[in-house]
């Protein structure tokens, strides 16, 4: 069998022209090509006022208390397990299924960190949705125990009248205790009776 030799890679190259659709249909949206695929940009919404301005002397105004540099995490993680495990056990029934479908949400695409320097939630399929605001913005923390206090939600009001509501976590008492301690308040709790899941 004779083989026909194949044309050189150069000589292919100069011949290659991409297809190209009629002028007519260069115009219809569904024919154009899909623009380069690019990770959106994060969302940032952040209520707590910008850096202290620089003196003329090039250095920040020192504040009374000296702060550290650097940013330690007093607690990161999602939603209480519990939380998940009793909506799952109630959402056999139809009527607790949208709140079963809340709480798999709460458990999978949703974060709490609370570090020396501000609060910080993260949520969205991608953790592109970000929220972050400094102590120095909090007003009122409350807490409402939910199931038999093992989990809660600390709800923040901020200076704007800005309500913050972080649903199901674990350790409430001790994160609100620890930010109306950084927010420079007086460590007294306002709870409310246990309201259910």
């Amino acid at each position: 069998m004779a083989s026909t030799p194949l044309p050189s890679s150069a000589a292919t190259a100069a011949n290659y022209r991409p297809y190209k659709l009629p002028l007519h249909h260069q115009s219809l949206p569904f024919f154009r090509p899909p623009p380069r695929a690019s990770r959106p940009a994060t969302v940032l919404r952040v209520s707590s006022p910008p850096n202290p301005p620089v003196t003329s002397s090039g250095a920040a105004p020192s504040s009374s208390s000296a702060k550290p540099k650097g940013e330690t995490v007093f607690f990161d993680g999602g939603a209480h397990y519990g939380d998940l495990l009793a909506n799952l056990l109630l959402g056999f029934t139809l009527l607790w299924l949208p709140l079963t479908l809340a709480a798999v949400f709460r458990a999978f695409f949703l974060r709490y960190r609370f570090t020396n320097l501000r609060v910080t939630v993260i949520s969205g399929l991608t953790g592109q949705d970000r929220s972050d605001f400094s102590y120095k913005v909090i007003k009122d923390v409350q807490v409402v125990p939910r199931f038999i206090g093992e989990w809660g939600d600390v709800i923040i009001t901020l200076k704007d009248g800005t309500k913050v509501d972080l649903r199901s976590v674990p350790q409430f008492r001790e994160v609100a205790k620890y930010c109306l301690a950084m927010a420079e308040k007086p460590i007294v709790l306002e709870e409310k009776g246990p309201k259910g899941f």
